[in-house]
């Protein structure tokens, strides 16, 4: 299995989840990793969370957008203001080849509210681009150090494996 995990990280959060995912991803095949980088990002947190309810997009580094070549794709964000983060709605509006695609998204947050909206909203986007099927799972920001948790949390969810 080829898979691929796109994420934006701001605080690192995101950024652990995504490693402990890709650990569990290698058992299964190649794995490709793409974190995204805002290039214009504002530096004040309450401007990103303005800007994410507004769903404002970012510009982000040239990346392949096309998925054609993987079998399964991981996207993963925070949870700004109810919405993933501006980086993650330009991909999710530019990514294409998803067509019969097993996908997943994840989330890090904090309060959890907005949390389901966020998952619904990046889910939905996939289904429509062509994705056959799209799991889900999150995980709360004091938990991001928990290594065990983060593996449950993922077989549980993503039931790529035996007894998951």
């Amino acid at each position: 299995m080829k898979s691929l995990i796109v994420y934006y990280s701001y605080s690192g959060n995101t950024k652990k989840v995504a490693e402990v995912l890709t650990g569990l991803l290698k058992e299964k095949g190649e794995v490709s990793v793409v974190e995204l980088k805002a290039l214009d990002e504002a530096r004040a947190f309450l401007v990103q969370c303005r800007r994410a309810l507004s769903k404002v997009r970012a510009k982000i580094e040239p990346d392949n957008f096309n998925l054609s070549g993987y079998d399964f794709v991981c996207l993963g964000t925070p949870v700004w203001a109810f919405a993933p983060t501006p980086a993650i709605n330009t991909f999710l509006d530019n990514c294409a080849g998803l067509g019969g695609k097993e996908a997943a998204v994840f989330t890090t947050y904090g309060s959890g509210s907005g949390n389901k909206r966020c998952l619904a909203y990046m889910q939905n986007t996939l289904l429509k681009k062509g994705a056959k099927k799209c799991e889900q799972f999150s995980i709360q920001q004091f938990k991001v150090s928990d290594k065990e948790f983060i593996t449950a949390k993922i077989k549980e969810s993503l039931r790529l494996w035996p007894n998951g």
